[in-house]
């Protein structure tokens, strides 16, 4: 029989409900750019890729994310109850194998600050029952504001729902941001038309999308976090960020 990890088996913890409000409001104001996105990827189907350390370090400056991709065991799989489809897509996006046979990892660099108009800014609100409200938005930075500058062109955005699984815990030694849930869309300049201009607004935006995402069975909400990047149409990451969620953030 295969063995099944208990971060992805939701019937070992059907017996803790989620709280109706489990954290406060956490968001990525005071935390520098990230300089690099590390997004790692596992097949559903290897127990052991969850359980041994990944062949790269990521720096101190990455965004990390892991996600688990569906594979051909299916709903067998080990790590079956936390794969998502939307691994899959990413891959596809990315132009790799998917699934890989066993691990991928994607390393995106990210625009020095000052690349665009604004900064990149995402929240997460508490869990109630068994949604996040999570919200992505690109900030008007002081000067930009008093310049008048304005954002021009599509930039595809992804907002992503990850729980953070601590080192030594769940069967992986390592410090994991597993992905939970996910939000793709597209901003383009018509969707600043009804931004804030007063160059002295307190966090005037330029784009801005909100929305309740929902929290899976086996996720915990008290480890959840929030990770977003901004690309521009030819897919080169401008700008990423995360809401680390916790006190004393690595």
């Amino acid at each position: 029989m295969r063995r099944r990890y208990r971060i992805l088996l939701p019937a070992l913890i059907a017996g803790a409900p989620l709280l109706a409000v489990a954290q406060s409001t956490c968001t990525s104001d005071g935390q520098p750019q990230p300089r690099t996105v590390y997004e790692r990827f596992i097949n559903a189907d290897c127990a052991s890729c969850w359980t041994s350390a990944p062949g790269h370090a990521p720096g101190a400056s990455a965004v990390v994310v892991d996600w688990i991709v569906p594979g051909s065991l299916g709903d067998d799989a080990p790590l079956a109850a936390a794969a998502t489809r939307d691994g899959l897509e990413r891959l596809q996006a990315l132009q790799r194998p998917a699934p890989p046979a066993a691990t991928d990892t994607f390393i995106s660099d990210v625009a020095p600050p000052g690349a665009i108009a604004g900064r990149l800014r995402v929240a997460r609100g508490p869990a109630v029952n068994d949604y996040a409200g999570t919200g992505i938005s690109l900030v008007r930075n002081a000067g930009a504001a008093k310049r008048g500058m304005v954002a021009t062109g599509s930039y595809p955005f992804t907002l992503l729902l990850v729980e953070r699984i601590p080192a030594g815990t769940e069967g992986s030694p390592v410090v994991r941001h597993l992905v939970r849930n996910a939000l793709h869309g597209t901003w383009s300049a018509s969707d600043s038309a009804g931004a804030p201009r007063a160059a002295s607004a307190r966090n005037a935006w330029l784009f801005m999308e909100n929305r309740p995402m929902r929290i899976p069975e086996g996720a915990q909400p008290d480890r959840l976090e929030v990770v977003g990047w901004m690309q521009d149409g030819a897919g080169r990451m401008l700008a990423a960020a995360q809401a680390p969620c916790r006190a004393g953030a690595d």
